[in-house]
Parts: C-alpha cells; structure tokens; sequence
C-alpha cells in the first residue's frame, strides 16, 4: 500500500482515538462499516473521496487534516488542543 494510503489510516485511527471513540462508533458517526473502518486504519483499504469527505464530517475537521497531516504536529494533536480551549 502506499504511504499515502498508510498515512491517511494514521490519520483516522489518531483522530479516533483522541475522540476516544471505538472503531463502531466512528462507523456509526461516518455511516460506514466498522470492519471497512479497521481496514482503512490499517492501509488495507482505499477510500473513496465519498468516504474521505464522512469520515472528516464525523471528526469535524477538513478533508486536508486527514491527507495532509502537518510534520509534528498530527490530528489527533490538533483535536486535543481544540477541546481543551472548549
């Protein structure tokens, strides 16, 4: 798999962590299956930009935060700071 897929996986599984969210309930938020959930966390599967554009809506975050994380600086760092200004 390429490091795009691989990296976009990253991506979902820190945000959905840092949500504290299980794997079904990003599912559940996204309108996905939770096994298609696992396999894009794992860079076992493509997702569509259809599936690209649910999960961002799910996390509340743009489409670029899950493609393009910034160096150091990931998604799940991103969310965290947002909560706690909250």
């Amino acid at each position: 798999m390429s490091t795009l897929v691989r990296n976009f996986g990253l991506s979902v599984r820190q945000l959905r962590e840092a949500h504290a969210w299980s794997q079904e309930q990003l599912a559940e938020h996204a309108g996905l299956n939770r096994s298609y959930v696992g396999e894009i966390e794992r860079g076992a599967a493509i997702a569509s930009i259809v599936t690209v554009d649910k999960l961002a809506r799910a996390f509340s975050v743009p489409i670029a935060s899950l493609l393009h994380p910034s160096s150091g600086v990931g998604p799940a760092t991103a969310v965290i700071a947002r909560k706690s200004s909250d």
